[in-house]
């Protein structure tokens, strides 16, 4: 039924001098030996060992369409595992002007890698040195491959069993098969290690959404399309059709079939997976923090780190760290990996302070409680006891002010860690529907927001594009959102910690309602110091702006006043992970 409600539009081939097109790019089959030293191009580093290149490989999936792969191993006859990048970003591309822009503007030098890895993958240069081979594919739909090319799906899943299946019958190989990568080649491990390919030995998805629906293209339930649109029209060259995305989420505004496709079977991942996940990535964070709470793995680790996906992933001491793990589950190595901490995260300090790698045996740590902050109307606090009075706090949504806030200020050294969530009675006049969008922003103690950059260019144009949006370039605080006529809970996947709708069903507002609803805020690492404080804002407008840079704003159908109720019989309040002293 799911690929029924899908909707295809045609692909085109990517065209030689794009700025997508890499040195690798062209249609090329063959296998050529690299020597130690040899340069793709100026920029990149050069290659440590002789790497036995075998270009555009023919793999044919189960349903008889053909796809190509480029494999990278190490030179000699030993056989080696070999880790898999799995994505619709052409093989060719790691040389290309656009990934070089964009490591241009992280603030990265494009010399840390050789030019060989895909967009967000491993770099063979490293791995192919430590005895592993690196496998690009260009996945069914895209370049040269044949078929229609899908986003996000348990299609992914299907195909890449097949992939990792027929690498593992490979002569060279020893049988191993892993995968690794940031985002998109996050997010496909999801989907392949549900389908529990025999000799998938291990996943590394480092930061990558884990429900298209929730996390890509209709979080909170608003047509926030921005991102997905760059995914569809960038991405998904080809020689047939590429899925419509966007036409799929203008037709089918609620959970469908179609949806649910695009969510992994999270109970069917069983696999050894070290997942990297941070606060501030707001494309990614939500969905690696659900991913990694919902997977069957007994075998499971939890990093989160304090800055961005590509620096971290391509941090020497990173790497080192991840060929461990790699190490012991694909080479049998008695590394005494396994007593590595389950989970290691990080505390944001936002001056210059951050904790980073502490310990625990899961997330949040079961030092945290989860403490309730009322809101009061009158005075504008958070407080620990419930304002025995009601009031109200409002916004014309066409106004300025377009929010209301409420602080509270911390006596003594507060951490937060884990999930917050806003608990409101909210009513709309003049509406029936309401826009919301919450954030919890840390305040110095003289009152000014503190921000922190996540990638190393801190430029005036960073500066410049993080101004009203690229929210995983510059972490301002943790935020939610949610369309008010989509409050209905999901009981099965609701917890008290982290509330998730089931966007089923549209119920609109009376005149004089005043609904209860309940809004999930991305996962929090904060400190605060004696005398700072805490900020929570409600607004009717998106207080981050776009996640990326350029792309189109997301504009809220409200209108009218919204009301937000406190205390006496309408009690709202924002409940915190505190954690003890």
């Amino acid at each position: 039924m799911s690929d029924d409600q899908k909707i295809y539009m045609p692909s085109h081939p990517l065209e030689a001098g794009s700025d997508r097109y890499g040195v690798l790019s062209d249609f090329a089959p063959g296998t050529r030996t690299l020597s130690a030293g040899f340069q793709i191009a100026p920029p990149f580093r050069p290659l440590p060992v002789d790497i036995v290149f075998e270009k555009d490989v023919e793999v044919t999936l189960r349903d008889g369409v053909t796809t190509y792969v480029d494999v990278f191993r190490p030179a000699g006859t030993e056989k080696v595992p070999v880790i898999v990048a799995y994505s619709p970003y052409g093989k060719g591309q790691g040389t290309s002007t656009s990934v070089m822009g964009v490591f241009g503007l992280v603030g990265l030098d494009n010399g840390i890698l050789s030019g060989l890895a895909k967009f967000e993958g491993p770099d063979p240069a490293y791995w192919c040195a430590r005895g592993y081979a690196i496998c690009n594919p260009d996945i069914r739909g895209v370049a040269n491959s044949d078929g229609d090319s899908v986003l996000w799906d348990r299609q992914d899943g299907r195909d890449c069993y097949d992939l990792v299946e027929w690498l593992a019958s490979q002569e060279w190989c020893t049988g191993k098969v892993a995968m690794s990568g940031t985002s998109y080649l996050a997010v496909s491990q999801w989907f392949t290690a549900a389908e529990q390919p025999p000799h998938l030995a291990a996943i590394n998805p480092w930061e990558g959404v884990s429900d298209v629906y929730r996390d890509l293209v209709l979080r909170g339930g608003m047509p926030d399309t921005g991102f997905a649109r760059q995914l569809r029209d960038f991405s998904f060259w080809g020689k047939g059709r590429k899925e419509d995305i966007i036409a799929e989420a203008e037709r089918y505004p609620l959970m469908t079939e179609l949806w649910e496709n695009k969510i992994p079977r999270f109970d069917r991942i069983t696999v050894p997976a070290y997942v990297v996940a941070s606060y501030s990535n707001t494309l990614h964070t939500a969905g690696t923090f659900r991913a990694w709470r919902r997977i069957a793995s007994e075998d499971k680790w939890l990093r989160i780190h304090n800055t961005q996906e590509w620096p971290d992933y391509y941090d020497e001491a990173n790497r080192e760290d991840l060929r461990r793990f790699f190490d012991r589950y694909l080479k049998d190595e008695d590394n005494d990996w396994e007593q590595t901490p389950r989970v290691r995260y990080s505390v944001l300090d936002l001056e210059g302070g951050d904790r980073v790698d502490v310990a625990a045996d899961e997330f949040p740590p079961t030092d945290v409680t989860l403490t309730t902050y009322y809101l009061d109307g009158r005075s504008r606090a958070l407080t620990t006891t419930t304002p025995a009075d009601g009031a109200t706090a409002s916004y014309d949504v066409a106004s300025n002010p377009d929010a209301v806030s409420f602080v509270t200020r911390f006596d003594e050294e507060t951490v937060l860690v884990g999930y917050p969530k806003a608990h409101l009675w909210v009513e709309a006049q003049g509406a029936d529907d309401m826009d919301l969008f919450v954030l919890v922003q840390k305040l110095d103690r003289f009152g000014t927001p503190l921000q922190q950059f996540t990638v190393p260019n801190q430029s005036a144009t960073v500066h410049d594009v993080t101004e009203r949006g690229a929210s995983i370039l510059r972490y301002k605080g943790s935020d939610g959102r949610l369309r008010v006529s989509l409050r209905r809970l999901d009981e099965t996947l609701s917890t008290d910690a982290v509330p998730a709708h089931s966007f089923d069903r549209v119920e609109k507002l009376a005149p004089g309602e005043i609904a209860e609803i309940e809004i999930d805020l991305l996962p929090i690492g904060l400190a605060f110091h004696p005398g700072e404080q805490l900020r929570f804002v409600i607004s009717g407008r998106h207080l981050l702006g776009p996640m990326m840079p350029r792309l189109v704003e997301y504009t809220p159908t409200n209108t009218g006043q919204h009301i937000i109720h406190t205390g006496g019989e309408h009690a709202s309040y924002l409940q915190l992970p505190v954690q003890k002293r």
